[in-house]
């Protein structure tokens, strides 16, 4: 736990009895590598710090799965197109080595929001982070050409080491194989 309060420390100011509140709300929770914190189809209702470890999203197509956002250490996450309309999921959530997260219930984090105004500054500065990334993730697509996208993660180390070459592949929106060649060519 103390690594999530570190991490909201560094996010906002918080007073001592409200970050009690906070964690009295918190739970940790360990998952294997492989193993499913949410089914596609499922409703979302939690949020997750991860403490260690790490999660990919992904969907079924055409049989095939199809990899759309990776997360490690330090990141705060959920299936919010899910969550916020608690409509099915299109995503599974898988954790892609053994993690360790702190979960709190969305019931939990909409009573937070309404009885901390720091605890609401957190949500939003959370939010307006992933909504960056997302952008910047989008805007990659649309004018990187496949080894630009490749070379931007090369940066984070996590990338390269934990993720299987085909998620990877995924993520960057091409084939294994054109993957290959990539890493081929930069060597």
């Amino acid at each position: 736990m103390e690594e999530f309060i570190a991490f909201i420390k560094k996010m906002i100011w918080i007073d001592g009895p409200d970050l009690e509140l906070v964690i009295s709300k918190c739970r940790q929770r360990k998952i294997s590598k492989g193993k499913l914190i949410l089914r596609q189809g499922q409703i979302a209702d939690q949020y997750f710090f991860i403490v260690s470890g790490g999660v990919r999203f992904f969907y079924d197509w055409n049989d095939q799965e199809n990899t759309t956002w990776v997360t490690f250490k330090n990141e705060f996450f959920t299936e919010i197109s899910s969550l916020n309309p608690q409509k099915p999921s299109r995503f599974n959530i898988e954790a892609i080595e053994d993690t360790k997260l702190i979960v709190i219930d969305k019931r939990d984090m909409d009573f937070l929001y309404g009885h901390i105004s720091a605890w609401e500054e957190f949500g939003r500065k959370i939010w307006e982070e992933m909504s960056v990334r997302m952008i910047d993730q989008i805007l990659n697509f649309q004018t990187l050409s496949a080894e630009q996208r490749y070379l931007e993660f090369v940066n984070n180390p996590d990338f390269l080491l934990k993720i299987p070459v085909k998620q990877l592949a995924a993520i960057l929106g091409i084939t294994p194989n054109a993957l290959s060649r990539i890493r081929k060519n930069i060597r």
